[in-house]
């Protein structure tokens, strides 16, 4: 009782016990008393009510708002959406009245402090990969991170952003926090960690809420902090285009995209440069990207649960870009490709390999045709 409470004056109510679940992955709410759970192993099972009524949910989730979070905000029928950074770095998406009724997605980062070989460990790359990633950093190379949702882009990130120097300076940019590198300091002791502020719901003179930040912003605002590297935990929007001439002046840095492939990625960037209303065309969105981006990395999760299986996280793709090409679109090399189970395996050289090999890269990875994965990737169909 007295643990119900605290949750309900000073936690999430009835989510809270969710949330503190080391096993837990994602809470999806669909009303107050359609709760479903997806844990670690790839179970999904309903849960209980997490209020009495929806109106009594939606009343907890304005509670929630007003004080979880770098600053107020608001969840009413002006503004009836809700994203928010939770306490433990969970991420928290609401809707309502625009839906028939309240929706609620909480997503945690079960996987924090992870680097490189960790993933290895985990399945998601293979010694061939971290080697040719871990130069690619050291090289300074800008790497854009593709892959649908819950694929495992933001941990990718974590990690490469791990293998950093430690006492390197960069920015890390996002819309609510969840890359944390900013509370590693004895990793990463320079960070500056930045995040978006929604505003209120007033109106400036130019037609902007008052107090708002948006992520271009603070991509400005970053290219005078004196920074090797920008991290933009992912690209959605018109900070798009802030970004790529980000990278296109410095070096090292990293975003997420989500697209279905590497080269689907291409597309969304210059869709998104294209969306900002600026008058920018296609051929200059393209030349922006080839100039900007080294390369894309895509992560792909297979998702065997309804079968019996798992579900199964790991790169797919790497793609190399060597600027412009015919047609007016960026030229690519393939340096990894999908192998037989889908993980990435070495297809061909990049154009930049003496630089890498000067980065410490052993060449000899990419004579691996099957890659270094320690076994094949066994699905639910196949039992080889």
């Amino acid at each position: 009782m007295a643990e119900a409470v605290m949750d309900a004056l000073f936690g999430l109510g009835r989510l809270q016990p969710l949330v503190d679940d080391p096993d837990v992955e994602n809470i999806e709410v669909n009303g107050y008393d359609q709760v479903w759970v997806s844990y670690a192993d790839g179970r999904e099972e309903p849960g209980a009510p997490v209020a009495d009524s929806d109106d009594e949910l939606i009343e907890h989730l304005q509670l929630i708002a007003a004080r979880v979070g770098g600053s107020e905000r608001t969840f009413t029928t002006a503004n009836p959406r809700l994203h928010l950074r939770l306490e433990d770095g969970s991420r928290l998406a609401a809707m309502a009245w625009t839906t028939p009724r309240p929706q609620i997605v909480v997503r945690r980062h079960r996987v924090r402090d992870v680097d490189l070989d960790d993933l290895v460990r985990l399945g998601t790359l293979d010694t061939a990969l971290v080697a040719f990633l871990r130069a690619a950093l050291r090289a300074g190379k800008n790497i854009v991170v593709t892959g649908l949702q819950n694929a495992g882009k933001t941990t990718l990130i974590r990690a490469l952003a791990n293998e950093f120097p430690a006492g390197e300076r960069f920015a890390t940019i996002e819309r609510e926090y969840e890359l944390h590198l900013h509370e590693m300091r004895d990793r990463h002791p320079r960070v500056v960690a930045m995040e978006a502020r929604e505003g209120s719901s007033e109106k400036d003179a130019n037609g902007r809420r008052a107090g708002e930040v948006t992520l271009n912003d603070l991509i400005l605002d970053a290219l005078r902090m004196n920074l090797r590297r920008i991290i933009v935990g992912e690209v959605r929007g018109s900070e798009a285009i802030p970004m790529l001439e980000a990278m296109s002046t410095g070096d090292g840095s990293l975003c997420t995209i989500h697209a279905r492939s590497a080269h689907h990625a291409l597309d969304r960037m210059v869709t998104l440069c294209l969306s900002a209303g600026i008058g920018m065309t296609d051929v200059f969105a393209y030349r922006l990207v080839a100039g900007s981006v080294d390369f894309l990395v895509h992560i792909n999760l297979l998702d065997e649960s309804a079968l019996g299986g798992r579900k199964h996280r790991f790169v797919s793709e790497v793609v190399e870009i060597n600027g412009m090409g015919e047609w007016g679109r960026p030229a690519t090399t393939t340096v990894f490709e999908r192998g037989l189970d889908g993980r990435a395996v070495p297809a061909h050289s990049p154009a930049g390999l003496d630089e890498l090999i000067r980065s410490g890269f052993d060449a000899g990875f990419l004579d691996a045709t099957r890659g270094t994965w320690p076994n094949p990737l066994i699905t639910v169909g196949d039992r080889r």
